[in-house]
């Protein structure tokens, strides 16, 4: 097991799926025959706590300390021997490996219930098309976080499954608070990590850690991590780098922070990383760091190296899940809703269509960001190879493309090609809601294995869409939504209410918006974020221009992303949180659709302005899908044929039946004998498998060249329009 390079993720992330920043970077250092070694202390650390030996440990550390506790820790507590009982059972239910536990789960009388349960509804009702094993799963969720609560309460203000500490990191823009934490003692937590960390280490025995940290919520524990090892391990140098830095840390100055780390690194880490590496094994100089702040002389010092190149994609490698136990994840549903659940329910591989982002226009955004703002898809071929390397690897054939938006031509090219190596797949992919997405490429998209979509409706108002620059109108997304719906690809919407000069006519309309689309069935999921202005957005680079001004313009000395600001024209934004999110709640579970908007909020708010129907309207309106440089492809099968003589009022003439089997059902059409053999000429050259379609123009021409006339009236009109049942499609 040992090799130089140990890469970490420090608790929590997700506990379903490994986070993937260090399969990424463990994947390039491959391609440069650097051994390395990865670790998830997430799962590590919360397997070492939720079993009966660490819950038996865990209750006893609590009694010993006779503090007081709210009624429901009480309740906990005096059910303890129940926890202590099930706990085993109830992880190797959610790893996958005890499914008929589930039967006793939903029987309600086996898993001890604290507060957690007092939230659940009728579970029929919320589970009734998604099975036992869901149910269970949400009952088995619920009971890991009453335990959650416990901790929480009674040993470790900060615990959380995804969130350790978030509020510590969260715009932190002095260290003070950070640092004092971590002169204290551990807490219990703390301990657990530790003890994993230690053995890692020393089985490991590496020249570098590198610590990914991709959110508020891990930098804690990686600190922890870093103080830990430079107190027992001064020779090993300390890296730490991901979306937190990426973001946060541009302008670092306080020097305590390298009293935990030797590095920090910015954006893509694979050149970085190779530089560090042989910076330590004194191949490179100081001076020859990329992207990396260090301490030099006792000050804070930006080593940038621009004379040294980033990686193209096409050159990092596959990302490489080897070493983290990928048997040993654990599947949760937090909320009753199938979409929703994509996030915490599940082991996906993580892949990457394109770096950066096409559109990179949103004002909210960190567009001025490279990890945005350099724009570089790879080949489709290139990603499907590297689909099948890791579905050999993890013996997983889901993934989750974790894009910022992925491109929709990427994407249509993506299908074809894992259509044409016949790869039985599950993906699902963060994108942009715009009109690229039409009824034929959403079937080509769920043919190929897409099984949900979610993008960023963010304001749900005209007005602020375009100030925003989103590109997108609130019709045109119900359009799109309505063809991933119609396809079968679930579609989840983020939601942003507090856009600067956003008033509270404009919130309770996008409301309404949301409520239709929910109620229109084109919405399977969604969820509300306050705005926050991010030091590198154009919002926060330029924010008079938007009518909203900052509160201080000092630049802290640890973290700067996240800019305190004042509306000073907009409504009261906070006010209206909870009461988007109940709403948001009920239409996700199909509920109190036909509630007035006034019953979600506890003061008074104007009426909404959008028409009842203006959602219906909108997906009702006509498209066309045959333009001239549209591209054809038939994913069906050779139909069989028949022909037979038709006769009315004495004329007879000859009709050509058309029978195509499809997996779900059977469509037939009747066309002239001599169209029908024209057409059953033409499915072999624009099959799937053909790699240079036709496009619509170039079958026009193969038509009259036969001889046959009015191409339109035949092919814009019953029957062959019909045909995108059979898997004729127009792209």
């Amino acid at each position: 097991m040992q090799a130089p390079v140990f890469l970490i993720t420090p608790p929590f992330t997700q506990l379903n799926t490994p986070y993937p920043a260090t399969a990424y970077l463990k994947g390039f250092l491959n391609t440069k025959n650097i051994p390395s070694y990865q670790a998830d202390l997430g799962i590590e650390v919360t397997l070492a706590l939720f079993n009966k030996a660490g819950l038996q440990q865990l209750f006893a550390h609590i009694e010993s300390g006779h503090e007081a506790h709210s009624e429901n820790i009480e309740r906990i507590i005096t059910l303890k021997e129940d926890y202590i009982n099930t706990i085993d059972d109830v992880i190797l239910f959610l790893q996958g490996k005890r499914p008929t536990l589930a039967h006793l789960i939903c029987k309600r009388d086996f898993l001890p219930e604290a507060s957690r349960f007092a939230q659940l509804d009728d579970l029929h009702w919320a589970f009734g098309s998604m099975g036992i094993q869901d149910r269970a799963k949400h009952l088995a969720t619920l009971y890991l976080e009453d335990l959650s609560d416990l901790i929480k309460e009674t040993v470790d203000e900060h615990f959380g499954f995804s969130r350790y500490a978030e509020r510590l990191g969260r715009s932190a823009n002095t260290f003070d608070e950070l640092y004092t934490s971590l002169q204290q003692d551990y807490t219990y937590m703390d301990h657990i990590l530790i003890d994993v960390l230690q053995k890692r280490m020393a089985e490991v025995q590496p020249k570098l850690v590198c610590l990914s940290v991709p959110f508020p919520g891990n930098l804690y524990t990686s600190l922890r991590c870093g103080q830990w090892i430079r107190k027992h391990y001064p020779d090993i140098k300390v890296a730490m780098g991901g979306g937190f830095a990426n973001t946060e840390l541009r302008s670092l100055s306080d020097p305590r922070v390298f009293e935990f780390y030797d590095f920090i690194t910015l954006d893509d880490g694979e050149a970085p990383i190779e530089q560090l590496i042989g910076h330590i094994n004194g191949e490179k100089s100081q001076a020859e760091l990329k992207r990396t702040f260090t301490l030099i002389d006792g000050a804070v010092t930006y080593l940038n190296n621009s004379a040294c190149s980033d990686y193209k994609q096409g050159q990092v490698g596959t990302p490489d899940y080897s070493d983290f136990y990928l048997n040993q994840y654990i599947s949760a549903i937090e909320v009753a809703n199938p979409m929703h659940s994509l996030w915490s329910d599940g082991r996906w591989n993580k892949l990457t269509m394109a770096h950066g982002c096409y559109w990179g226009k949103c004002t909210f955004c960190d567009i001025s960001l490279d990890y945005i703002k350099n724009y570089e898809p790879i080949t489709a071929s290139l990603l499907v190879d590297r689909m099948e390397e890791m579905m050999t690897q993890t013996g997983q054939n889901g993934f989750h493309f974790v894009d910022e938006a992925a491109p929709p031509a990427l994407m249509k090219a993506l299908a074809q090609e894992i259509i044409r190596r016949n790869l039985v797949v599950s993906w699902w992919a963060n994108i942009r809601f715009e009109k690229s997405f039409t009824r034929d490429l959403c079937l080509l998209l769920k043919a190929s294995g897409c099984i949900a979509v979610s993008g960023g409706l963010e304001v749900a108002s005209d007005r602020l869409l375009k100030l925003i620059n989103k590109g997108i109108t609130v019709a045109q997304v119900a359009r799109v939504n309505k063809h991933f719906t119609e396809a079968g690809i679930m579609v989840h919407a983020y939601l942003m209410y507090g856009f600067p000069t956003q008033t509270a006519q404009e919130t309770i309309d996008s409301l309404e918006m949301v409520r239709q689309l929910f109620e229109a069935g084109v919405l399977q999921s969604a969820f509300w974020h306050l705005f926050t202005m991010t030091a590198h957005s154009p919002v926060g680079l330029e924010p008079a221009k938007y009518s909203v001004k900052k509160v201080t313009e000092m630049v802290g000395s640890f973290a700067n992303n996240d800019v305190e600001h004042i509306d000073p024209t907009g409504a009261d934004h906070e006010s209206f949180g909870y009461g988007l999110k109940k709403a948001l709640l009920n239409y996700m579970h199909a509920a109190c659709l036909d509630y007035p908007l006034q019953k979600w909020f506890d003061f008074k708010i104007p009426k909404t302005s959008v028409a009842p129907d203006y959602i219906r309207k909108a997906i009702e309106e006509p498209e066309f899908t045959s333009l001239p440089n549209s591209k054809l492809v038939w994913l069906g099968k050779t139909p069989k044929t028949e022909t037979f003589t038709k006769s009315k009022k004495g004329a007879q003439w000859e009709v050509m039946s058309l029978t195509f089997q499809t997996k779900k059902a059977v469509h037939t059409i009747n066309v002239e004998p001599e169209k029908g053999a024209w057409f059953i000429n033409l499915l072999p050259k624009i099959s799937v498998s053909n790699p240079t379609p036709l496009t619509l123009q170039q079958v026009k021409a193969d038509y009259e060249y036969a001889g046959l006339e009015d191409f339109e009236l035949f092919w814009d009109n019953k029957p062959i329009n019909t045909l995108y049942k059979a898997g004729l499609l127009h792209l």
